[in-house]
């Protein structure tokens, strides 16, 4: 006989795990908080996925299905390949759109970098979005939107870099919105690689150059210029 019809799918129970995640950290994160999330109660998630670990193995494992999905919609939502790579990392990171929950997706991530089951999955996730950039990059190439000659190999490895270190940045220094700063940061990166007609550097203002020059940190051993003085 058919087992009885599942009320919430798994997806949906990974997504709200990460929304748990983000407001109370890992640390935090119980299943009966997820469950209260859903609708469901922790006797069902213990059935399905057996404890907290086994339910932060399966986000893990679901986030390496996200990098592909998310990357396949946001082409297929924009004009030109650029404008799809900015979507797809600003998307990446939107569950962290506040410092609070900023650390504590960060606070996971320390865990990925201590269990070796869990370490192995998201290397498998980081991958996977690495694949994602370089394709978008790929396609970016012929369609004129990148100068001939570009290394998009070797620039889907920066974009990485440099828009997961300009979410750390923004965390620290607090000005504008996480999405605003990144897609900033991207967009400067990718400037010496466009063509005119697809320039992607912004020409609005840098979300962190509106503090005062005088509000910046001075090293102390450094003599003061003219315009500090």
């Amino acid at each position: 006989m058919a087992g009885r019809p599942r009320g919430v799918d798994d997806v949906v129970i990974l997504r709200a795990t990460a929304e748990v995640i983000g407001r109370v950290g890992p640390a935090g994160l119980t299943l009966a908080a997820v469950a209260r999330e859903v609708g469901l109660v922790p006797g069902t998630l213990v059935q399905r996925f057996g404890s907290k670990r086994g339910l932060l193995v399966a986000l893990a494992e679901q986030s390496v299905k996200d990098a592909d999905a998310t990357a396949g919609r946001a082409r297929a939502e924009h004009g030109t390949a650029l404008d799809a790579l900015a979507a797809l990392v600003t998307e990446w990171l939107a569950p962290m759109d506040t410092p609070e929950r900023f650390a504590n997706h960060l606070a996971f991530l320390c865990l990925d970098l201590t269990d070796p089951q869990l370490h192995r999955h998201a290397l498998a996730a980081h991958l996977a979005q690495r694949r994602a950039v370089e394709r978008l990059l790929a396609s970016a190439a012929p369609a004129g939107e990148l100068r001939e000659g570009t290394d998009t190999a070797a620039l889907a490895g920066s974009v990485q870099a440099v828009t997961t270190g300009a979410g750390l940045t923004w965390a620290l220094e607090r000005s504008g919105t996480l999405a605003e700063r990144v897609e900033y940061e991207l967009r400067a990166l990718l400037a010496p690689h466009t063509t005119a007609p697809h320039a992607a550097a912004s020409s609005a203002t840098a979300p962190h150059a509106t503090a005062r020059h005088s509000d910046a940190p001075r090293h102390p051993d450094r003599p003061r210029t003219p315009e500090e003085a």
